[in-house]
């Protein structure tokens, strides 16, 4: 299942680019947090700066879970937080499905969506 794990962090890496990108104030809010402003807000900003830092923890979990980096935490948990993430992105999808923003949900529904595939795989057959 090293592809899927590779291909989750791939795909999640870039959502976590994408949220760097809005986070630092680029024109591209439209694609997410319900896209109705296309520079975010100083709030939403944050809101966003934090999303980043879990998405970080996300690729590193599923690296890790799928064997391709290596840290020293009991697999059980490794697992449960790659399931948790396979949740969360299900959750985002549903988010994102149901968003008034037709570049959030055409974008990054898909996006979400596959990752959260990646990382449930990931999690249940390594």
């Amino acid at each position: 299942m090293l592809s899927f794990s590779f291909l989750g962090a791939f795909i999640f890496g870039f959502i976590a680019l994408f949220t760097l990108l809005v986070t630092l104030g680029l024109p591209l809010g439209e694609f997410t947090l319900g896209g109705k402003f296309r520079i975010l807000p100083i709030k939403m900003r944050i809101i966003s700066g934090i999303s980043l830092v879990i998405q970080m923890i996300a690729i590193i979990t599923i690296l890790d879970v799928g064997g391709i980096i290596i840290i020293d935490f009991p697999f059980s948990i490794e697992r449960g937080l790659c399931i948790f993430f396979g949740f969360y992105l299900l959750l985002n999808t549903g988010m994102n499905i149901i968003s008034s923003s037709k570049k959030e949900k055409y974008v990054m529904t898909p996006l979400s969506f596959l990752s959260s595939m990646c990382f449930f795989i990931t999690a249940f057959f390594n």
